[in-house]
């Protein structure tokens, strides 16, 4: 990273660069905008001082959270619960320690990037089958978060791949306060719930992943019209190994992905590096962020249905960023190295260039701020879901030309998984971004037909949240849903008997708390921190969901749908 003008540390600290911290996500605010604080942070680089810091920490009774090298995760899984709290970074615990050929296996430390896992395994001949298409997270915050990628032929979840973790816990004085518990595939219970942990089970050290030899892939978008999209949508995704569908709902057009294993022997040297995740000139997205607000304060939906065209009409014409060679696109299909197709973001390479360029999303520029609602229904759901969304773009044909600004509604196929916290069964994820007003108190263009599919997800089709998106809204109620989530509050138990790990806001999604994740006061429902209500709150359960955009701040009106 050298020469380079990567994001910035989420944590900041104003004495010695190590006390009276902050700590902030890669977009500089969370869904709430709350500051979160801590008194201090720690940088270990091996797992010993890791040792001696959990230690410390537990002697003391000190609150602790885990941060990453970048900090992508939306909700507040990294904010420690009062001021006097320890923040732990993995920046330092970033080395490959063994690529295991004969085994199939590599190990590495919590800190490592998935772009570093992916180069390492491809020098030894060797690929992760399925990962996130962001390479600029750590191996422990997708784990963490239960971060996937797309495909119903495998486990689609970076931890479905996990055979073994180092993990270091508190523990009694007899311990020393801190120890490291060994989880392999030997031990099921133990080893379901660090998989997907939100890590309030300590902090891990190290993972060992399955790995297959290296293989090639040939992929090739192909452009449809959306009307029978909800019946072609699960046997595609049976009949594509890595398949995926752009979906734009204003334009009644569906992008699917045909993207298939290929013999290595195959000719061609293609590379997939997605444009949205390049580096962009931050004049430019600064730009673009004042003509949507523009668009938004004007209420100028035919604009954003014009410019929301241009973009993904730009996108398309440049396969999105792939080339056959490294260098231009000639035409489908695209066949390349699983690791040069797979995963991207090179953005986090970017010039030193006092912040001419940088990803688009960087808080250090005036650029675009943003909403990620993201969830998975059931394959068994999916059809209904889909089709109530058109419903929807019927009734109003401009509600999601805003979508199309950031490309669209992003549907991958989801795996289920035996982590106890990670995807209950076969599902369709829907990957959702639009715009964030700068003020909380501002409603956004079309902001009931957002929150009416946001909320038939989550209640109506009992959709589960990715861990590391969304709004508080996508959390309501969610350890529900998950049949064995009381299996893992065990383990949570057992390894940190004290919650010194957790914080108010995983203790409500948890359930260990009462009173859920939902945050009432003066226009919460434009933030999602609420579901909106009237004199008395909408019910879910008896078949309601609100439409925050027709009366804002105090009264907020529900229908039933």
């Amino acid at each position: 990273m050298v020469g380079c003008n990567p994001p910035p540390d989420p944590v900041h600290c104003t004495v010695n660069a190590t006390r009276n911290c902050t700590v902030t996500n890669a977009y500089g605010v969370f869904p709430d905008r709350s500051t979160c604080k801590a008194a201090d942070v720690s940088y270990p680089s091996s797992e010993a001082e890791l040792i001696g810091v959990v230690a410390s920490a537990t002697e003391s009774l000190r609150k602790v959270k885990v941060t990453t090298r970048y900090s992508h995760s939306i909700p507040k899984l990294v904010c420690p619960d009062g001021e006097d709290a320890l923040l732990i970074s993995t920046n330092k615990l970033n080395r490959v320690v063994i690529v295991d050929k004969v085994d199939g296996s590599i190990v590495v430390e919590s800190g490592v990037l998935l772009r570093e896992l992916i180069a390492a395994a491809a020098k030894a001949g060797m690929a992760l089958p399925y990962t996130p298409y962001w390479w600029g997270i750590t191996v422990g915050g997708l784990l963490a978060t239960g971060s996937h990628g797309s495909t119903l032929w495998g486990g689609s979840s970076v931890h479905d791949h996990v055979v073994a973790v180092r993990i270091v816990t508190p523990a009694g004085p007899e311990d020393g306060f801190a120890k490291v518990r060994v989880i392999d595939d030997s031990n099921p219970v133990e080893l379901n719930a660090v998989k997907v942990s939100l890590g309030v089970l300590g902090v891990i050290s190290q993972v060992k992943l399955k790995l297959q030899p290296m293989f090639k892939r040939s992929l090739t978008y192909s452009v449809h019209n959306d009307t029978d999209l909800g019946d072609q949508v699960i046997t595609f995704g049976r009949k594509h190994e890595f398949a995926d569908i752009f979906w734009y709902p204003s334009q009644q057009k569906a992008i699917y992905r045909l993207d298939d294993r290929v013999d290595v022997k195959t000719k061609g040297d293609g590379r997939y590096d997605f444009i949205p995740f390049r580096d962009t000139s931050s004049f430019l997205v600064s730009l673009l962020g004042r003509i949507e607000e523009t668009q938004e304060s004007t209420n100028d939906a035919y604009g954003k249905c014009v410019q929301g065209k241009l973009i993904t009409s730009s996108l398309l014409a440049s396969a999105y960023g792939l080339t056959n060679d490294g260098v231009i696109f000639t035409g489908y299909p695209v066949v390349g190295y699983q690791n040069n197709m797979q995963s991207a973001g090179s953005c986090l390479n970017s010039p030193e260039d006092a912040l001419l360029t940088a990803c688009e999303w960087d808080p250090r520029f005036k650029g675009i701020l943003l909403h990620q609602t993201t969830f998975s229904v059931a394959l068994s759901n999916v059809t209904g879901f889909i089709r109530d969304i058109q419903a929807l773009v019927t009734l109003e044909p401009e509600s999601l030309c805003g979508l199309d600004m950031f490309n669209g509604i992003l549907m991958r196929y989801v795996k289920a998984s035996s982590a106890y916290l990670g995807k209950q069964e076969d599902s369709l994820d829907f990957d959702i971004t639009y715009y964030r007003s700068k003020d909380p108190m501002t409603p956004r263009m079309f902001e009931d037909v957002l929150e009416e599919i946001e909320q038939m997800g989550v209640f109506k089709y009992r959709a589960l949240p990715h861990w590391g998106k969304n709004r508080n809204v996508g959390f309501a109620g969610v350890i529900e849903k998950y049949k064995n989530y009381t299996e893992f509050l065990k383990v949570k138990d057992e390894y940190d008997p004290s919650g010194l790990f957790s914080n108010r806001w995983t203790n409500k999604v948890l359930g260990i708390d009462q009173g859920g994740v939902m945050i009432e006061r003066d226009g919460c429902a434009l933030e999602g921190l609420c579901v909106c209500s009237t004199d008395s709150h909408c019910a879910p359960s008896k078949g309601y969901y609100c439409r925050a955009g027709k009366v804002y701040k105090d009264a907020r009106v529900c229908t039933k749908i």
